[in-house]
């Protein structure tokens, strides 16, 4: 992104912001472009624009979130005398670690996040090969600092004041293997690196990617608990990746712009714990029971879809990227002050008897402020025997990573 007169940041779809007047929730964003003939100097070359537009709705967030912009930024403007007038400061305030930054995930997400204005330092971990990936990312004119940090003696100064913490390090899926194959190996993984950030950053928003999530969770949780610095509105298991699918999935089914399409998924996040409520699709649209079958099979599926299409050189690491930069984007506008954030995601919850369980809940600057219970209400049949069907498996993933956490010693 070299200096222009209209230098383009972007992943997707477009907005502009104006330069004058009350801050906006900053970045309801996947793409964003500044166009303009002043710069801010804190973009790196990136420049704004004189007035508040949203050309077309965010690739990550949908039509839902960059409606609630348009809401947002139109009541003011009318007070206005006229185009809107708003100072924006895109301040680069939040520091992320990404653990697991050299791997297949770890890489493209780093990217994704770097591209982001809201993030003032970016830091990489990773137990090798990570200096290589912050020098190669650090040379993309974007506001955040990239720091490395390798191995177990850096890992404590990589948490240091962080904001977010990703955490996709692990090892992925091959051929043939479940999720539960990857337990013994990943449990430690997860267990190792959550014990530091109760130790350096006890308060940040805590993202678990590594697989499988409806046991790396709870593992986490114990962790925190043990440490005493447990706070179930900060973690959060990262399911984003299975309504990204069932979005994509049922706007190519029933041919409807991908962009003004949501399906919110609850359950968990392996096989048949993964539940794509249909029925809540927006815009409202009618299956078949054919089709609602062979959706929710696919979409439960689809991460196998990808490891045999891959023929054992790796799983879906570049969709997870994206879904985990979608999540990541949506806590960073959460704690930025947006009122209007919404994902779903695994997190300890009472809207079943369940323990944890993923449902869509809205964000805030202290994590969790509310679950979206009414997805729950109404289902079809079709649903509410999956869901209860569901609850069995997840409840034994739930149990094996709380047992796992509660026979391992923490690190003092």
């Amino acid at each position: 992104m070299a200096a222009a007169s209209a230098a383009t940041f972007s992943v997707g779809s477009t907005f502009s912001f104006g330069t004058k007047a009350s801050q906006l929730p900053q970045s309801k964003l996947s793409s964003v472009r500044f166009n303009s003939q002043s710069s801010l100097a804190t973009f790196s070359g990136l420049k704004a624009a004189t007035f508040v537009t949203s050309e077309s709705e965010s690739s990550f967030l949908g039509k839902e979130s960059n409606a609630a912009l348009r809401c947002s930024v139109a009541p003011k403007a009318q007070k206005s005398s006229q185009r809107s007038h708003y100072r924006l400061n895109p301040q680069a305030s939040y520091k992320v670690a990404v653990l697991g930054a050299a791997g297949g995930i770890g890489q493209p997400l780093a990217l994704l996040i770097k591209m982001s204005p809201l993030v003032s330092a970016l830091h990489l971990y990773d137990i090798a090969n990570v200096k290589g990936v912050a020098a190669d990312l650090s040379h993309c004119n974007t506001p955040s600092q990239v720091l490395d940090f390798t191995g177990a003696a850096e890992l404590p100064n990589s948490l240091k004041g962080v904001d977010i913490v990703v955490i996709p390090a692990g090892v992925p899926r091959k051929p043939g293997m479940t999720r539960d194959d990857l337990f013994n190996i990943n449990a430690s993984i997860v267990k190792t690196l959550v014990e530091a950030v109760a130790d350096n950053c006890p308060d940040a928003f805590i993202h678990i990617i590594s697989n499988p999530v409806n046991s790396t969770v709870p593992i986490a949780a114990e962790v925190l608990k043990k440490k005493g610095v447990y706070d179930p509105k900060k973690l959060f298991g990262v399911t984003t990746l299975d309504v990204v699918r069932a979005n994509t999935f049922v706007a190519e089914k029933k041919n409807l712009k991908l962009i003004d399409v949501d399906v919110p998924v609850v359950g968990g996040h392996a096989g048949i714990t993964i539940l794509p409520l249909l029925s809540k699709t927006k815009p409202s649209v009618s299956f078949t029971d054919e089709e609602v079958q062979e959706l929710t099979v696919r979409i439960q599926n689809a991460g196998t879809e990808v490891v045999e299409a891959k023929a054992g050189a790796g799983s879906a690491t570049l969709s997870m990227a994206y879904a985990a930069a979608r999540f990541v984007e949506s806590s960073l506008r959460a704690l930025d002050g947006d009122a209007d954030v919404y994902e779903c995601s695994f997190v300890q919850s009472d809207l079943t008897e369940l323990p944890f369980f993923a449902s869509r809940v809205k964000l805030g600057r202290k994590g969790v402020e509310a679950f979206i219970s009414s997805d729950l209400q109404g289902l079809t049949e079709y649903e509410q025997k999956a869901l209860e069907a569901l609850k069995p498996e997840l409840k034994a993933s739930i149990e094996k990573g709380i047992a796992f956490a509660q026979r391992e010693p923490v690190a003092a």
